[in-house]
């Protein structure tokens, strides 16, 4: 097992204008599981790539434990790589599939059985050792393509969007059984999604990027509870964080005819600004007699918790088609019907200010 360490790692394509990832630095512990996040275009999947050796580095370096391997063959990184697609081979039976970097490698043919069995039986395959690819579900060929890799013992797992070709109840069950795997081997593991429910569940440590910049890295919670800015603010949750924007006015930020109550101190952080940008979470909101004035245009009963979806009110027809959505999420039943006025009041604990001028986290 072993730490990966990236330092002011960059990747810039032929004939691109910037880097596809501008100087990543990043420490990764002995037995994480790491998860790299973002949209698509973002940066994480090529990050992964360079890690793999399949990217070229520009620039800086990536260690495996102490060893440099910016510039080694990704055969000589001691990694196991995970892909979107599977890459198996269709002529081959899953036993031979999982055993055949063993092979390669000249490994006695009764360890290498021995060794695919092991992994066989840790993922629940043992009935499929015999059969051909096709003749397994996706899911059953995700298995074996972790079986793969986990056959070869390496000191790194590298995971490229594995769960993106399963439909969704199956992601769930799997996504579940790939963190259970990750704790028990113990291995260190980067693993790339732009899902971030897949992330938040999944990882140790969420490392955030943006345009190749790596934005924030922190645990699950601690990027839910303080994003460091805008961007993590509106992708790291789901429902999405409410970011709305208001004038500066004395004792807060003034939201429609609605002053939200801000600590001067947090204010005075803003000298020059004339608005902030306050986030706050859908089950920071509640139904009440005062706050923020909401037009209510869908109300969603799940059974345990009410969504309200709405814009500010007092807008004109026009102006709501372009307008923010606001979501809030209440406990109770709501009583009220698909459409109306209300005033959702927010925790003052669970409010999150950002500089509109930095994109920067104030509070």
């Amino acid at each position: 097992m072993a730490n990966v360490t990236y330092q002011d790692a960059t990747r810039v394509y032929p004939n691109s204008d910037h880097p596809a990832v501008d100087r990543l630095n990043l420490e990764i512990g002995d037995g994480e599981f790491m998860v790299l996040v973002g949209p698509s275009g973002c940066g994480k999947s090529t990050s992964l790539r360079m890690l793999a050796g399949l990217e070229e580095v520009n620039s800086g370096k990536i260690l495996i434990g102490d060893r440099d391997v910016t510039d080694l063959p990704p055969k000589d990184r001691d990694i196991a790589m995970v892909f979107q697609n599977y890459a198996l081979y269709p002529h081959m039976t899953v036993a031979d599939n999982m055993g055949f970097a063993l092979k390669m490698q000249n490994v006695p043919k009764a360890e290498r059985q021995e060794r695919v069995l092991q992994a066989a039986k840790l993922l629940g395959l043992e009935d499929f050792l015999n059969r051909k690819p096709k003749a397994l579900s996706g899911g059953q060929r995700q298995r074996v393509a972790m079986g793969r890799a986990i056959v070869r013992q390496p000191q790194v797992f590298l995971m490229d969007e594995p769960l993106s070709n399963l439909d969704a109840k199956l992601r769930v069950a799997t996504r579940t059984q790939i963190a259970a795997l990750q704790q028990r081997l113990g291995v260190t593991t980067v693993y790339v999604t732009h899902d971030q429910v897949e992330a938040m569940t999944m990882g140790d440590r969420v490392a955030v990027m943006k345009d190749g910049i790596l934005q924030q890295v922190d645990s699950p919670l601690s990027l839910y509870d303080k994003p460091g800015n805008l961007f993590v603010a509106g992708f790291i949750g789901s429902p999405a964080m409410n970011l709305i924007e208001g004038k500066i006015t004395e004792g807060g930020v003034q939201i429609g005819d609605y002053v939200l109550p801000i600590e001067k101190s947090i204010l005075d952080k803003a000298k020059g600004e004339d608005t902030l940008t306050v986030g706050i979470r859908p089950e920071a909101f509640e139904v009440a007699d005062k706050g923020i004035a909401v037009d209510v245009s869908i109300v969603e009963e799940l059974g345990a918790d009410t969504y309200l979806y709405g814009t500010l009110a007092g807008l004109s027809d026009d102006a709501k088609v372009n307008a923010q959505q606001i979501v809030a999420r209440t406990s109770a039943r709501h009583a009220g019907k698909a459409s109306g006025s209300v005033r959702l009041a927010a925790d003052p604990d669970q409010l999150h200010v950002f500089s509109n001028a930095t994109q920067q986290r104030i509070s």
